[in-house]
């Protein structure tokens, strides 16, 4: 049997019938994907991906797994080719999640949200995110063209090295494997942008929590650096100016949040999830993809700011500005955020 896949950083959009057929109101969550398919989680949840104003139509639940609740630890993987100034800016993005003196609306302020999700014992995802040990694998030692299995070979290569391998912590650890952009990883751009999934032992020898978010710069940025670069196929579209002067890597922060946020409360596979199936979870940012700001859904990204040099963001850093998307919260059924307009 074929392990199960990992968890996409966003859901396919449904057909425009079914979501007036089911539930008229709310628009959906939303990338500019070229091919579009269904899959079953989006059939039964499509039409309720809930953005910006309350739904009780998603029944997030707890499925009684563990989440991290333990100081959390990035460990970044640098496949191939990046320059310092990359590094940068994603390493400054991940240490302003616990930046709680940031300038407001912050990005410590967005991790607010996922604090709120428990475990069965009510303890609170952890406020504490760090980077820990890094691994650069330069030589693109599996290649430029990864599958889901592959990647996980990436990280077993990253923490079994000879030198300096990545410590293991399957408690409280996250390994986020990020390709630059000339590598392709499966179903990179036609439906993903990044992934989530636990490793498997007999691949790995342990089960660790990781994810995986490409750079799109060269491949797809139109798709996974929206809206700092607009698809040519979907005409009205246009692109903002990305708030650290690099397209590919501005578009990858939106989408490593979103799978911390997710690896965090759903590690396992087994914890915070809408639906029935596992295997399509729908998690507490995908129900919130392409929402940014007050008023956001569908093909409309809300309202955000623009700085004095014409760049567009929603949020702040420890030094540096951000576009991050929302995430769902369990407590009020609606997509939150830290500059929503009511805060």
């Amino acid at each position: 049997m074929h392990p199960a896949p990992p968890i996409s950083a966003a859901l396919i959009l449904v057909p425009l019938l079914f979501f007036f057929f089911f539930f008229t109101g709310p628009v959906i969550a939303w990338r500019p994907w070229p091919n579009q398919s269904l899959n079953k989680t989006d059939f039964l949840f499509g039409g309720s991906k809930k953005y910006e104003g309350s739904s009780e139509f998603v029944q997030l639940k707890y499925h009684m797994g563990p989440v991290l609740t333990d100081n959390i630890t990035v460990f970044p993987i640098w496949y191939g080719s990046w320059q310092s100034s990359q590094k940068r800016i994603i390493r400054e993005f991940i240490s302003s999640i616990s930046a709680v003196d940031s300038k407001p609306p912050s990005v410590a302020g967005w991790w607010k949200t996922v604090q709120q999700y428990t475990d069965q014992t009510g303890a609170n995802i952890s406020r504490h995110v760090h980077i820990g040990a890094e691994k650069n694998d330069r030589f693109y030692s599996h290649g430029k063209s990864l599958t889901r299995l592959s990647v996980q070979s990436v990280i077993k290569s990253a923490v079994t090295s000879t030198t300096r391998p990545l410590p293991i912590n399957p408690k409280s650890g996250v390994y986020l494997l990020l390709t630059s952009e000339d590598v392709y990883v499966q179903d990179f751009c036609n439906n993903v942008c990044g992934f989530h999934y636990f490793t498997f032992p007999s691949i790995v020898g342990y089960t660790l929590p990781y994810a995986w978010v490409g750079n799109s710069a060269k491949l797809c940025p139109g798709v996974c650096a929206y809206p700092f670069a607009a698809p040519k196929y979907i005409p009205g579209l246009k692109a903002v100016k990305s708030p650290n002067g690099d397209v590919g890597v501005d578009g990858m922060i939106s989408v490593i949040a979103h799978e911390i946020a997710e690896l965090s409360t759903n590690p396992l596979i087994n914890a915070w999830y809408a639906g029935q199936d596992p295997v399509f979870p729908v998690e507490i940012a995908d129900l919130c993809e392409g929402i940014y700001g007050t008023g956001g859904g569908g093909s409309y990204t809300g309202q955000m700011f623009n700085g004095e040099d014409g760049a567009t963001y929603n949020m702040n850093g420890i030094r540096r500005r951000f576009l991050v998307q929302w995430v769902w919260n369990h407590l009020v059924n609606y997509c939150s955020g830290p500059n929503a307009l009511d805060q």
